[in-house]
């Protein structure tokens, strides 16, 4: 156990650090616009701050901590209506247990050694992908941490058998649960973890191991921890034990994710999808991005985990667990036919505490003195590439398909939209009880729910209804345009009808290759120009 003066310049660099990655995740939470899964989290989460209920529906959304903890920074800032709530309010959260997972591996400093856990916390603080989806209001980062917190928990326990470390790493499986579905895929990798780092261990003398230590666990510890998991686990399904109900669709969830897995095209990508982003992505002539620094030092940190002597001051069977771990959760996910970008930093955690100790194992194997300065020169230099990464992706790269984080995500142009039409509301008698009609098939306009939250009279069609009167503002896609047309100018009865201008000046885009257009009735848009005259 590392103690008194030689415990600080380590904590005192993963501090430093810890601001270093603050700096990364914190600036202009607003800019990027948000995806369309952050808003439809963003207005479940307004149902619970406005009418204080929650309840959990297995078909879509994904577990409750999100939203419920969310509730802190929202009473925090005053906020009481969904209107009150900025993407700062959202985001801060994510944020929060990106920049923990900085500094949780100091709890692993005696079983990985000091200098491998400052590596991997720098790593995970300068990580583009782990800065970017540190800023998406997702489940994912919650995910990743909590389930970091079980394997730190149970190490913690291991050294000292005490029973507080038992109930928090039940909580933190409790957690894991109640924030997303697939926890289940770290709970098998654990557990094959676990196997087969006994099996290839089990000879070895040593009973302040991680693996021996676990076997000697008091039997009350484990079923206390498991108690812990089920009560809040329980505790956020069953929304504080107010839907009984929800604990139940907890499990009948995984029918939904089975089916999900195979069958939906648009998210079925290649195994290799995940390490072909972190190796190297290139769209045309824009920047290169590449993770491979991290890929690299992960390897030769697997390859040190699988020797039956490891370095002084590491637990080789902690070290062995980690990597079985890692090799198991990049496996699975590469495996599953159903892919999103932001699921791979939940095994790229378990990739950059290897490349922590693969970065000092190099250092330590080395003897040449020009080769290993070539080595240092090289790591340096990767990990300043690593941080100019992260900066063009929150910063300059946030919505744009050439940066590899970015996945179906909104352009800019969504602001250009809700700047017209809180411009053209005023100009209305009913400001902004304006009645708006958004209509597009298979109800593709998020975010846009998120950003005309402040307008009372919406209507949200996935096809055009003949039978509805046309509303004075319509935003649709070009697909129902024929439809509407027809709406608009074939079926009203000569002397009801209205003429239609174009909301929007230029093409406008929702997402790449989804346009939008607008529609403002002529008398409105008359209003709206003698407004924008007389302000003059």
């Amino acid at each position: 156990m590392l103690t008194g003066h030689r415990l600080i310049l380590p904590f005192a660099l993963i501090l430093a650090t810890t601001a270093a990655a603050l700096a990364l995740r914190l600036p202009r939470l607003e800019q990027r616009p948000m995806h369309g899964d952050e808003a439809v989290h963003a207005i479940k989460f307004g149902v619970l701050l406005e009418e204080g209920f929650y309840r959990y529906d297995r078909f879509e959304y994904h577990g409750p901590t999100l939203n419920y903890l969310t509730l802190i920074p929202a009473w925090l800032s005053s906020a009481r209506m969904l209107t009150e709530v900025s993407e700062w309010t959202l985001r801060i959260v994510p944020v929060f247990f990106g920049t923990l997972l900085v500094l949780l591996p100091v709890l692993l400093m005696d079983g990985l050694g000091k200098s491998a856990v400052i590596v991997a916390s720098i790593l995970t603080a300068i990580s583009p992908a782990m800065a970017y989806y540190s800023r998406y209001y997702i489940q994912e980062m919650l995910l990743v941490c909590f389930t970091f917190g079980v394997i730190a928990c149970a190490y913690r326990y291991t050294q000292s058998k005490k029973l507080g470390w038992a109930l928090s790493i039940g909580i933190f499986l409790g957690l894991m649960h109640a924030t997303k579905e697939t926890c289940v895929i770290a709970w098998g990798a654990m557990l094959l973890a676990f196997a087969l780092t006994f099996a290839l261990r089990r000879k070895e003398e040593n009973s302040h191991s991680f693996i021996a230590s676990l076997k000697a666990t008091n039997p009350w510890h484990v079923v206390a921890a498991v108690a812990v998991a089920g009560v809040v686990s329980a505790m956020f399904y069953s929304s504080f034990f107010a839907n009984a109900k929800g604990v139940l669709d907890s499990i009948l969830t995984y029918k939904t994710y089975l089916s999900r897995a195979g069958h939906n095209e648009v998210h079925i990508h290649p195994w290799h999808y995940y390490l072909n982003i972190l190796a190297y992505f290139r769209i045309g002539n824009n920047s290169v991005w590449s993770e491979a620094l991290i890929l690299i030092l992960a390897a030769v940190g697997f390859v040190v985990a699988t020797r039956k002597k490891v370095f002084d001051g590491i637990d080789d069977h902690l070290l062995c667990f980690i990597a079985f771990y890692t090799f198991f959760m990049t496996a699975v996910y590469s495996i599953i036919p159903y892919k999103t970008p932001w699921n791979l930093i939940s095994f790229l955690h378990g990739m950059i505490l290897l490349a922590g100790v693969g970065a000092v194992a190099m250092m330590k194997t080395l003897s040449n003195k020009f080769v290993r300065i070539a080595v240092i020169t090289l790591i340096i230099a990767g990990g300043v590439h690593l941080v100019w990464q992260a900066y063009l992706a929150n910063y300059k790269y946030y919505e744009n398909p050439a940066n590899p984080y970015v996945y179906a995500h909104p352009l800019n142009d969504t602001f250009k939209m809700v700047r017209r039409v809180e411009a053209i509301a005023p100009a209305h008698p009913d400001g902004r009880n304006l009645y708006i009609q958004v209509i597009c098939p298979d109800d593709d306009y998020w975010p846009l729910p998120w950003y005309l939250r402040s307008f009372t009279h919406i209507g949200w069609w996935n096809q055009v209804d003949a039978n509805v009167p046309a509303a004075p503002l319509i935003i649709a896609s070009p697909k129902v345009e024929p439809a509407l047309m027809r709406k608009l100018y074939e079926l009203p009865p000569p002397g009801q009808r209205h003429l239609y201008v174009p909301l929007f000046d230029t093409y406008t885009e929702l997402r790449p290759r989804i346009e939008l257009r607008g529609y403002v009735r002529k008398d409105l848009w008359d209003r709206f120009q003698e407004s924008v005259i007389s302000d003059q």
